[in-house]
């Protein structure tokens, strides 16, 4: 086997272990052999996150919002699948464009659901440790990462997302933002923690004031978890 071809294979396997470990990929078996997108369970009840999102949001957001990006996604690759048996490519940019849409849901939801935990059983507080030295390098101090990340999610426009990524290139942390959810994704970089801003997360309890939304989000963020995703991505060279 030649190197160029083992590395790719081992940044491929580091990648499928890395995402597994982030969010998605979760499959679940077909009635024809084949593999579909599955909705993840959360790792806690729908109540778990009160008082700062409450039970009825994140219900709504997992059962209704997160499903319907899964059931989108797997009905995008399907038409496509069929497109290539027909060698039919008509609707090729829509379905595309769906497949992007909704595979950007299911992965960044099934990070998000992970990167939360229990205000009272390991949500909030502060990072430590090798995470909490990573973004005092990069962004000087912890209060001037959190002042920029939630500066990022007040401003995204209309629905997103503001996402912290770790670059393998250069093993730096960064905060972007996403609209919708995958419209100003860019390439070598991926997804850490990420706070959906989308309506549908916070409405029912906070309206239209995002700001204190995002404000109480930081006190369910799962630290642990995000220097896990951190960690997984490490490996990773690209």
């Amino acid at each position: 086997m030649s190197t160029s071809r083992r590395e790719f294979l081992l940044a491929s396997s580091s990648l499928i272990t890395a995402s597994s470990i982030i969010g998605a990929p979760i499959f679940a078996q077909t009635g024809n052999g084949s593999q579909e997108h599955k909705l993840p369970e959360l790792p806690y009840a729908y109540d778990a996150l009160e008082p700062y999102i409450d039970a009825r949001t994140m219900e709504l957001h997992h059962s209704k919002h997160h499903a319907a990006y899964v059931k989108g996604l797997n009905t995008a690759e399907k038409a496509l699948e069929e497109a290539r048996a027909k060698n039919d490519f008509a609707l090729v940019q829509h379905w595309s464009k769906q497949a992007a849409f909704h595979g950007g849901g299911h992965f960044l939801h099934s990070m998000f659901w992970k990167i939360m935990a229990p205000p009272n059983n390991g949500g909030g507080g502060k990072p430590s440790g090798e995470l909490l030295e990573l973004i005092e390098r990069d962004f000087g101090s912890f209060d001037a990462f959190q002042n920029h990340f939630t500066a990022a999610a007040n401003a995204v426009e209309g629905g997103g997302w503001a996402l912290l990524h770790y670059r393998p290139a250069d093993g730096k942390l960064i905060v972007l933002q996403a609209e919708n959810q995958h419209k100003l994704s860019p390439w070598g970089v991926f997804p850490v923690l990420g706070v959906d801003v989308w309506e549908h997360a916070y409405y029912l309890k906070y309206q239209n004031n995002r700001g204190e939304y995002v404000k109480a989000w930081w006190n369910v963020v799962n630290w642990e978890q995000v220097e896990k995703n951190v960690k997984a991505l490490k490996g990773v060279a690209l």
